[in-house]
């Protein structure tokens, strides 16, 4: 077997936590030889590369663009694996806004390498907050209105619905969520689960070994007027830095929350919000740190706090928000040098990426 799974999904919705889980539940419980693939539009060494490489999942990274671009460079990460190191499944995430992922993807490689890979059942992470918003109560999720589209746009591709996030919900919303998915997607498969935990992992994880994908081709409408009205609200922003510590109190987990707290205060006073921030920080001795933030309004989520004192550490910032690239830019700056005097540090820019998904980069 040669089985490989494209991972969608809304911005936030726990798609690497899910697939981290689901590495560990194949290669663990199930004697699959699994692998991964983290994909963003960002430079080399992502936050989810790096995330999952310390949850002890071996992954390969393929940056720059979506992998519904560079299906050259996809065949080769998987060849590597499947011939060269025998592994027999691999998973890849997409960008949070891979709308066209079913047929750039699997329809790609069907007609490019035919017979070559076995496709598991397209899967979309979804989480509860967001799919209400396209619920019938119109909820409020703090994205513009037309990002709407992007989310009901993934469903349609689904062969597999994963409602993640179900330790958030009582017994009663959760079936309210479920019957809603199965109305809106009558031929996918649904599960719930909390990725954070493991609670329907093995079932989700049996049922991607089991089948393989429709390879329908619904209209999702990618490439239109309301696909490029979504996409034309996001701006990618990634940085790579150095903090030189010049005190004797640095406290690496309060510096992280405070530049995080600054980011998403300035957003919330422009009147603009976040779809997703990923903040991820090492040090030479191992130990790292990972916190999100999913929207103005939502609380700080820490996935590990270093467990000793911080000296000095590299600092990767992956986030996509709802606001104009060049003051989303200017934002993280002004954060930054503000947190930076707070700590008395010094900083070194790597690089930085900062674009608009409709214009160029910067």
């Amino acid at each position: 077997m040669k089985k490989f799974l494209v991972v969608s999904g809304f911005l936030g919705a726990g798609k690497t936590t899910s697939m981290i889980r689901l590495y560990h539940e194949l290669n663990e419980n199930l004697g699959v030889k699994t692998g991964l693939i983290a994909n963003d539009l960002g430079e080399k060494d992502l936050v989810d590369t790096m995330f999952s490489r310390v949850c002890g999942c071996r992954t390969e990274e393929l940056s720059g663009e979506c992998i519904c671009y560079q299906t050259e460079n996809l065949a080769d990460c998987l060849r590597g694996y499947f011939d060269r190191e025998q592994y027999v499944f691999v998973m890849s995430d997409i960008p949070g806004c891979g709308v066209g992922a079913l047929d750039h993807v699997y329809h790609r490689l069907t007609e490019d390498y035919p017979g070559e890979f076995q496709l598991a059942p397209f899967t979309v992470v979804t989480d509860p907050r967001r799919l209400r918003a396209i619920m019938p109560e119109a909820a409020d999720c703090g994205l513009p209105e037309e990002m709407n589209y992007l989310f009901r746009a993934q469903l349609k591709e689904a062969d597999v619905v994963v409602l993640n996030k179900t330790d958030l919900l009582s017994e009663a919303e959760q079936e309210r969520i479920m019957d809603f998915l199965r109305q809106t997607c009558p031929e996918a498969e649904i599960f719930p689960v909390c990725a954070r935990n493991g609670a329907g992992i093995p079932e989700l994880a049996g049922y991607l070994l089991e089948h393989t994908a429709s390879l329908r081709q619904p209209d999702t409408g990618y490439g239109g007027a309301e696909f490029l009205a979504a996409e034309s609200r996001l701006s990618w922003y990634d940085r790579q830095y150095y903090v030189k510590v010049c005190c004797d109190t640095f406290d690496g987990n309060a510096y992280l929350r405070d530049l995080a707290e600054g980011i998403r205060c300035r957003l919330e006073k422009a009147g603009r919000n976040i779809s997703h921030l990923k903040l991820f920080a090492g040090t030479p001795e191992e130990d790292w740190a990972k916190l999100s933030v999913l929207g103005t309004e939502e609380p700080l989520e820490t996935d590990r706090s270093f467990a000793g004192p911080v000296t000095d550490m590299p600092v990767i910032l992956n986030a996509r928000a709802a606001c104009e690239a060049e003051r989303f830019a200017a934002i993280v700056d002004e954060a930054m040098e503000e947190t930076g005097r707070k700590y008395q540090l010094e900083t070194m820019v790597f690089c930085t990426k900062s674009f608009g998904v409709t214009e160029d980069d910067r």
